[in-house]
């Protein structure tokens, strides 16, 4: 493999923008991709993910979406990771190869989920498989048990993943078991790993704990905001770290107790950046009028350090 830019840092779990008639709106990326690069100074995107409703798309409009988002991230996005897991093994394939194709930064996968990997061995052949067929790109495993099911540990899978899979580079760990992120990343003692995590109301605690940067969908519209963090973190200025931490988690907790999914994403995205984003698609329901009031609302009222 040739030598790649460390991931690290903020990734955006891109929203897919859909038309008022449900159909996937590929012209607005391009916009989508400078606002992300110009306003968000976020360089790094999760394609076809949870956020971006991959698992309600066709394979054709993943692979639309996959190379939309590559083409338009040229020369301005560092690293565009396509998620290419599904609920069945030659679709993975088919996706592994269309991404290696078009010449994607890294491929994702999740573990299958209604027919379930029931330990370890079971989970490394599936993903093996999968990564076989992207040889050259480097593999992240999304681990995401509160939506899988899937809840074997990420630091039992580690244990001689390179020697399965030569191409592992990393996990995509959305989850709140900060117990199990410490052990991996305490086993990760060359760096040769990368632990991006994706639990945005508890980013400043895993990246207390090692982890190398996070994904997810508020990266989308608090980018900026969460860059500040990061910056702070580094200096090291834990106080000013705790407070965009603490204004972030004041917004989700306000909107997860309307009710917040992917189509209310959608909605804070659509009316922050001004980039439509649309729908979401069945069974996914739009976000009623009365939520994107209060959402609006609420984040207009946060006074962010510095005047941020």
């Amino acid at each position: 493999m040739t030598p790649r830019k460390k991931l690290k840092g903020l990734v955006a779990a891109t929203i897919t923008p859909m038309t008022p008639d449900g159909k996937i709106n590929l012209p607005v990326i391009r916009q989508y991709v400078d606002y992300l690069v110009n306003e968000q100074n976020v360089k790094n995107v999760f394609v076809n993910g949870t956020t971006g409703e991959g698992l309600s798309l066709s394979i054709q409009e993943r692979k639309q979406l996959a190379e939309e988002w590559v083409c338009q991230g040229k020369d301005k996005l560092d690293h565009v990771i396509i998620h290419v897991g599904a609920l069945n093994l030659p679709e993975c394939q088919e996706l592994a190869r269309h991404a290696a194709a078009i010449g994607a930064g890294g491929i994702a996968v999740i573990a299958p989920f209604f027919f379930k990997p029931t330990n370890k061995d079971e989970l490394v052949a599936f993903l093996q498989k999968v990564a076989l067929e992207a040889p050259e790109v480097p593999f992240y495993y999304y681990h995401i048990p509160p939506l899988t099911g899937v809840k074997i540990r990420v630091e039992e899978l580690l244990d001689g993943i390179k020697a399965q899979i030569p191409t592992f580079q990393g996990v995509k760990f959305s989850d709140t078991d900060l117990l199990d992120l410490a052990q991996c990343i305490n086993k990760n003692e060359t760096g040769e790993f990368e632990f991006l995590y994706g639990v945005d109301e508890q980013l400043l605690g895993a990246l207390a704990i090692g982890a190398n940067g996070a994904v997810g969908s508020t990266y989308n519209y608090l980018g900026r905001q969460t860059n500040l963090m990061l910056q702070a973190f580094a200096k090291p200025d834990f106080a000013l770290a705790q407070q965009y931490q603490f204004l972030t988690g004041e917004f989700l907790s306000f909107v997860i107790k309307l009710g917040f999914g992917v189509a209310q994403t959608k909605a804070v995205m659509t009316f922050v950046s001004g980039i439509p984003m649309g729908p979401p698609r069945l069974p996914l329901v739009g976000a009623s009028s009365e939520f994107i009031a209060k959402a609006k609302a609420k984040l207009d009222s946060i006074v962010w350090p510095n005047g941020n």
